[in-house]
């Protein structure tokens, strides 16, 4: 049972279009009209199911940003001078 209103402006070409695809349909304007919005729904629904996903996604691999099992808690301080060692070892065969 609609027991709710909703009303908006649009261009009288677009009404036109509305009126014209009702008729087509042998439907009235405002079941054109719920069509319309619960196929745009149908349609974004599935885009809001994509952010839901990359959302849980990005919260799974945040717990690991940043985190390296080096047991040496100032290597990124220090990481220029460990490269650099690592290489003059690697060269000096």
């Amino acid at each position: 049972m609609k027991t709710e209103v909703y009303s908006w402006r649009v261009a009288p070409e677009l009404k036109a279009g509305l009126e014209r695809e009702a008729r087509r349909r042998k439907i009235s304007l405002s079941a054109a009209l719920d069509l319309a919005a619960q196929e745009w729904l149908r349609h974004h629904a599935d885009e809001a199911t994509d952010e839901l996903q990359q959302q849980r996604l990005h919260e799974a691999a945040a717990r690991y940003f940043g985190k390296l099992a080096s047991g040496n808690p100032r290597r990124s301080e220090t990481v220029r001078q460990a490269v650099r060692e690592r290489l003059r070892r690697r060269h000096a065969r």
